[in-house]
């Protein structure tokens, strides 16, 4: 069949429910990653802690970085259902099966990031006469977020691509809105072009932002984010100027 033979025109007709879709989806992989980004960093903290905690943190890690992400949500969805008697939405199981398993990738991200601080940065801290807890947030933790920062945008990437298998439990993200619109037009080539499209943009908006991101912690400072925090620092200093006085 000629390509032309196939109705684009659907892809705008129901660019609003696509899009709703792709909303759904980043707004499960939103939450997800700030669950992640927790939960990873608690892990880490674990992982090079002495054992027994070292092994628990490294039974988690290898066993959700090896589950798939449809394994995980049907787990969450159907499973935890059974066994606790717990029944959650499909928006909450989604959240909950992307924090699990990213929670595992993002614990090895901060390992790396933390034993990337040279010691000499906590002996500082030390001889300043902080305590751990301080020198950890203060000192160590600002700088291994700043390390971690490009591989979170990969896993970002990763979470809204991952929304897509949990068209299995009827969330309604970019795929499982596809699926509705191919059953009533039977243009499945035509809509699934549209949402492989959807997640492409997505992805190169993603990373963008987070490029910005790092530009802001970057040193010296570069980029739009970098700019709008130094021009709202200077207002600060101003009107903090202006209240003193001459």
């Amino acid at each position: 069949m000629n390509i032309s033979n196939y109705d684009w025109g659907l892809i705008w007709e129901n660019h609003g429910v696509l899009l709703n879709g792709l909303l759904v989806a980043l707004q499960v992989s939103v939450i997800a990653l700030v669950i992640s980004i927790f939960g990873g960093l608690l892990l880490a903290v674990m992982r090079l802690s002495k054992p027994p905690i070292s092994w628990i943190a490294v039974a988690y890690i290898n066993v959700f970085r090896g589950v798939p992400a449809l394994v995980s949500v049907i787990w969450v969805y159907f499973g935890v259902a059974l066994l606790l008697g717990v029944n959650f939405t499909v928006f909450q199981a989604g959240v909950i099966a992307l924090s699990l398993l990213y929670s595992a990738f993002m614990a090895e991200i901060f390992r790396s990031a933390l034993g990337a601080i040279p010691p000499g940065h906590r002996e500082a801290g030390q001889a300043l006469g902080m305590r751990g807890t301080r020198i950890f947030f203060s000192v160590v933790l600002p700088q291994a977020i700043k390390i971690a920062l490009p591989n979170l945008g990969s896993m970002f990437i990763g979470m809204v691509k991952d929304t897509s298998t949990f068209t299995v439990i009827g969330l309604l993200e970019v795929v499982r809105v596809t699926q509705n619109l191919v059953s009533q037009s039977f243009q499945p080539f035509v809509l699934y072009t549209a949402a492989a499209a959807i997640y492409v943009l997505a992805a190169f908006v993603i990373d963008i932002v987070f490029r910005l991101i790092e530009g802001a912690y970057a040193s010296p400072p570069r980029g739009a984010i970098s700019r709008v925090l130094r021009s709202r620092k200077r207002q600060r200093i101003q009107q903090l100027m202006a209240e003193v006085g001459p």
